[in-house]
């Protein structure tokens, strides 16, 4: 059998997101910050804005699932950016920031900013910007899905 995956179509996305991902990161790294990823500005920023939430109010807050959401936590917890404590019931934890991320959303809401605007200006350079590509697939998809386009594949 052939490697069905030497061949992707979305391999050179997933390379240009995590590549500016990264590079994202480096101005962290410049500022010495630690443990900080481009992941976890938007749920830090929530956080600051509306207060602790349990992980089910950050997720719906943000658009994930709560198992994401748990995931990222974890791992925002294990880098010193939030504590969890109990919620008001035993299934639920609460997550709050710690001094460390306090220190840092004046920098998280600056470069969200920065990222935006650096964002538009890659746009207005491209002959068909970005944002319109995902418009246009959301409408296409809209009128067939996804999963039905590969089951029909697998028919």
């Amino acid at each position: 059998m052939e490697d069905p995956t030497e061949q992707s179509l979305w391999r050179p996305l997933h390379q240009l997101l995590e590549r500016m991902d990264s590079e994202i990161g480096r101005i962290y790294t410049d500022r010495a910050v630690q443990g900080l990823k481009p992941a976890y500005v938007r749920e830090l920023l929530q956080l600051h804005l509306k207060g602790p939430m349990t992980i089910t109010e950050l997720a719906d807050a943000i658009g994930r699932t709560h198992s994401a959401l748990s995931q990222k936590v974890s791992a925002m917890r294990a880098a010193g950016l939030v504590r969890t404590v109990p919620g008001a019931d035993a299934r639920s934890k609460q997550v709050t920031l710690t001094a460390k991320s306090k220190k840092l959303v004046e920098l998280l809401a600056a470069e969200w900013r920065a990222t935006e605007d650096a964002l538009a200006e890659l746009e207005a350079e491209l002959p068909y910007p970005m944002s319109q590509v995902v418009r246009d697939v959301e409408e296409a998809l809209a009128k067939k899905s996804f999963h039905d386009r590969i089951a029909e594949k697998l028919r």
